[in-house]
Order: C-alpha cells, then sequence, then structure tokens
C-alpha cells in the first residue's frame, strides 16, 4: 500500500485507508478552519468567532462600550481552543476541557482520524474504540485490520458477514467406492505364470525357470525326449546325468540320455562302485612232458613216454 503509518506520508497528509490523504475535508465545524500540522488536523475559529471549533464557532457580538470593569485575567481568554480558564489570585489558570487531550493552547480531542488511534482501534466521535460492536451481522466474527473492522462467518457458517451467516449445509454423502475387485483372481495366466494387477487388468508373465507364453508356460523339460540325447531331465532342466553317477576311477559316457559306467584300459571292478588297475598276468608253471613232442608214430598214443597203438591199430 502507499502507506501504514503517518509517518509514511509527508507532513502535512496522513494515513487514511491506506493512502496519503489530506485529514482536514470534513474534520473542523462550521466557522473554523483547518490546518495539518505533523499530520495531524488541528482546528480553530476564524477570527470574530469563539466555540468548539470542531463542532460550532458563533460570531462574537460586538462588545458595547463600557466603564472598564474590574480586571478578568481569563476574559478573553488566553488558554485558547478547547480549553477552560478559571481565576485564581489575579491569575488566569488554563486547563483542557474534559475529553480533550494535550495542554493549553494546544488542547485537542483523543483523535479527528483514525490513523491516531492504534492499528486495533478507530477514530468515533474522535475517540479511539474498537469498531467491531454492533458492525458484524449474526453468527460472524469481527477482527480490526489497520483500523477497519472485517466481518468473517465463523466456522461452519456462510452468507454475508454484515448481515447474517447461515449453518454450512452438511456435505452430501461421498459416493461408496465400488469394491475392489481383483483381476488375479482367479488368475487367468494358466499353470507356472505369475499375474500382476495393472491398473485394474491382469498381467501375466511366466514364472522364472519356465518358458513360453501364458497361459502356456512350461518348464524346460519333463520327460528325457525333450533334451538332447547326450542330456537328461533332472528336476525339469537338461542336465549332464554324469556327476554323481558312475564310481571312483570309472569313466562316464551318456548314451540316449543314460549314464553309462566303464573302467578305462587298465582298470577292473564294479564302475559304480570303484574301479582298480588289474594286476599283472600270472605265467604258467609248465613241467617236462616225455609225450610233448610226441615220440610216437601215426596211429599211436604216448602216455608218460611209452607208444602204444590205438585201439584197433596193431603194428610197431
Amino acid at each position: 500500500p502507499e502507506c501504514v503509518l503517518n509517518t509514511d506520508c509527508p507532513t502535512n497528509r496522513a494515513c487514511i485507508q491506506n493512502k496519503c490523504k489530506d485529514p482536514c475535508p470534513g474534520t473542523c465545524g462550521q466557522n473554523a478552519v483547518c490546518q495539518v500540522v505533523n499530520h495531524l488536523p488541528s482546528c480553530s475559529c476564524i477570527q470574530g468567532y469563539t466555540g468548539d471549533p470542531f463542532r460550532y464557532c458563533n460570531f462574537i457580538p460586538p462588545q458595547p462600550i463600557q466603564a472598564a470593569p474590574p480586571s478578568n485575567p481569563c476574559n478573553p481568554s488566553p488558554c485558547g481552543p478547547n480549553s477552560q480558564c478559571r481565576e485564581n489570585n489575579g491569575q488566569a489558570i488554563c486547563s483542557c476541557l474534559p475529553t480533550y487531550v494535550g495542554s493549553p493552547p494546544g488542547c485537542r480531542p483523543e483523535c479527528v482520524v483514525s490513523s491516531e488511534c492504534a492499528s486495533n482501534k478507530a477514530c468515533v466521535n474522535q475517540k479511539c474504540v474498537d469498531p467491531c460492536p454492533g458492525t458484524c451481522g449474526q453468527n460472524a466474527q469481527c477482527h480490526v485490520i489497520n483500523h477497519s473492522p472485517i466481518c468473517s462467518c465463523m466456522q461452519g457458517f456462510t452468507g454475508d458477514p454484515f448481515s447474517q451467516c447461515s449453518r454450512l449445509p452438511p456435505p452430501p454423502p461421498s459416493p461408496t467406492a465400488p469394491a475392489y475387485v481383483n483381476p488375479c483372481f482367479p488368475s487367468p495366466c494358466g499353470p507356472f505364470a505369475e499375474c500382476r494387477d495393472i491398473g485394474g487388468s491382469p498381467s501375466c508373465t511366466c514364472l522364472p525357470d519356465y518358458r513360453g507364453a501364458p497361459p502356456n508356460c512350461k518348464p524346460e523339460c519333463s520327460i528325457n525326449a525333450e533334451c538332447s540325447s547326450n542330456l537328461a531331465c533332472i528336476r525339469q532342466k537338461c542336465r549332464d546325468p554324469c556327476p554323481g553317477s558312475c564310481g571312483y576311477g570309472a569313466v562316464c559316457n551318456v548314451i540316449n540320455h543314460t549314464p553309462v559306467c566303464t573302467c578305462p584300459d587298465g582298470y577292473t571292478g564294479d564302475p559304480f562302485t570303484n574301479c582298480v588297475p588289474k594286476p599283472p598276468p600270472v605265467e604258467p608253471v609248465v613241467d617236462d612232458d616225455p609225450c610233448n613232442p610226441s615220440p610216437c608214430g601215426p596211429n599211436a598214443q604216448c602216455n608218460n613216454g611209452v607208444c602204444t597203438c590205438l585201439p584197433e591199430y596193431q603194428g610197431d
């Protein structure tokens, strides 16, 4: 705003409704003149008039020439406007009228414009008072902001806060949210598949270690025939069946998905248990045989070096 305090304005202006304005218009009474002194309007009756310059100044009628009365120090009054004069021992004693502040001859009302009051007060009938009483309507609350009463409806009420606030109608019942339906129950994805709810629609993927596309997810193998001939279907995976199949020192070969264990050359034993090196061959002991080679002729037989003709044969 242009101003908040009087000091924000030139000395011949006052801060009125956040604007630097001349505070004189409408301030002084009839037959009075206004001067702005340090932001404050000062009213005084024009020459030849007397009275309350903030209300009305009366014409001073000419006084008939009379014999000089006893001297009165209060006539004319030396105290200035808005003051009263009291004689005491021939001396004029000046004091401000009730409800006026300052000291003669500078007696003035408590306020003329609201900017002379605290920010939570307003100048009403030349007094700094709370402007809220009687300002707001029914069921409204009042706050004073920068001398002005601000009305607002109380919580739970609505309407014109300067006339009447009515209670807010209860809010309409919120629509009941539809019950959540899980699109994955029951799962539309088939066996060996995982279902995920994506924006209310099912999203299907095969489980890890399974291949294909839902709803036809399947393991790598179910029978040996689904693997190459040198592998076997073990726990639904095509794997080498040899590890752990043969005994110590044996050789494993996979033939048509089946591990075949054999002992290597030079070894013997149970290839499914243990293969050991073959023992060296034992040469047989041969005794001298007088019949080998046979000393006998044809159609004869040798018995411990003695030759005899075969049965049905004769001769030597």
